[in-house]
């Protein structure tokens, strides 16, 4: 047998690969045949780029840059481990694409000794497993640090719930990345010495709110002095909407705003009223406040100090709200329908349903049209909305 397989080599190359159609079928060529059937054939590569769109749902833009991370993966088992892991968890097919996508080291996490743990540990704060299948889609990189525990541990009593701090997540991760001793606990401690509730911050309406908890703790004390510079007291119910307004945007942007409202004809002693009762004004454009003046002033023929004492009146949009309503009374006046005397802020200030009810409903048969083209405009549907009103 070994002196048949020394000669194999050259008596393979006495005979042809491919003998003629009509030639007998050589002993050797069946030999050689046989051979080449039984050779290990090398496994084709592992191809991540189209595991990532068949399997984990990624989109092929997704695909190819998620791959660039996993060039070191050869084949689907511990992907396959981990997907079937998320599945488990209750993640649908949308939230683990997204998840894959946002941290495609996932999928060579080990299953028992990081994701299973991390489950494990997060139940112990109280979380059910359909919680933590919402959370991972948002912690991102985050949910595979044994940290997240700690730090959720931190947050969810200020949050007073696992649904808040998911709200705050998707715009704030830096509530699962940032450190609890340097940032977290420094600067809720910070906030108790000023006599603020950290829960205060934590439930506000701005989107942006939560991030005052995460920052610098140096910048947090630079903010709380600059707000402080503007005539809020720390003692003031609304010197936590000051901060929140103030902590992001610069130095430069709100003295801008300040510089603005002087050339509009607001006092200092006017701006200090503005931010005491509306801290929420420096959150807005130049260009809003702007034209906001230019109506109340120029249109309504209202004064600074009665627009400073009505803050209020910024927030309002100019397109929406105050034109359409301040025409509308117009119209009314003008064909002798309304006689008396009105507060221009009370009507204002006023809700849509109550103004609508009080100030259209009752004269839509006087004027045909009326109601019509006062809801054109409040959509934004009307080209020319004070000429469509006047023109009734």
């Amino acid at each position: 047998m070994i002196h048949l397989r020394r000669r194999i080599p050259s008596l393979l190359l006495l005979h042809p690969a491919f003998p003629h159609p009509n030639a007998p079928i050589s002993p050797l060529f069946s030999l050689r045949r046989l051979l080449s059937a039984t050779a290990p054939v090398s496994p084709e590569p592992f191809a991540v780029e189209e595991y990532l769109v068949a399997t984990c749902g990624l989109t092929r833009a997704q695909a190819a840059k998620a791959s660039k991370k996993l060039s070191g993966l050869r084949s689907p088992s511990k992907p396959d481990a981990v997907l079937a892991f998320l599945s488990g968890l209750g993640l649908s097919r949308s939230d683990i694409a997204a998840t894959v996508a946002a941290d495609p080291r996932l999928l060579c996490a080990d299953v028992e000794n990081n994701l299973a743990k991390r489950v494990d540990e997060l139940g112990g704060l109280g979380l059910s497993r359909s919680q933590i299948a919402r959370l991972i889609p948002l912690a991102r990189t985050y949910f595979r640090s044994s940290s997240i525990v700690t730090k959720l541990g931190l947050w969810l009593p200020v949050f007073g719930s696992f649904d808040k701090i998911l709200k705050a997540l998707r715009t704030n991760t830096n509530l699962v990345s940032t450190g609890v001793e340097k940032v977290g606990k420094p600067n809720l401690a910070f906030l108790k010495q000023c006599g603020i509730e950290a829960c205060d911050i934590a439930s506000s309406s701005s989107i942006y709110s939560s991030r005052l908890l995460t920052v610098n703790p140096k910048y947090l004390r630079d903010v709380v002095a600059r707000v402080e510079e503007l005539g809020l007291d720390r003692s003031s119910r609304l010197f936590t909407r000051g901060l929140i307004a103030v902590a992001f945007i610069s130095k430069e942007t709100a003295a801008r705003k300040i510089r603005l409202l002087e050339e509009l004809g607001f006092s200092h002693d006017d701006f200090l009223l503005i931010i005491r009762k509306s801290p929420h004004l420096l959150e807005l454009s130049e260009k809003k406040i702007r034209r906001a003046v230019e109506f109340l002033k120029g249109d309504v023929g209202l004064e600074e100090r009665y627009i400073a004492q009505r803050p209020a009146l910024f927030k309002y949009s100019l397109e929406r709200r105050l034109l359409p309503r301040y025409y509308l009374l117009k119209v009314l006046k003008a064909k002798g329908l309304l006689n008396c005397m009105l507060s221009y802020y009370s009507t204002a200030n006023m809700g849509e349903k109550k103004f609508v009810e009080r100030f259209v409903n009752p004269y839509k048969d006087h004027i045909p049209g009326l109601a019509d083209a006062y809801a054109s405009i409040c959509s934004g549907e009307a080209a020319n909305g004070a000429a469509s009103l006047l023109g009734l």
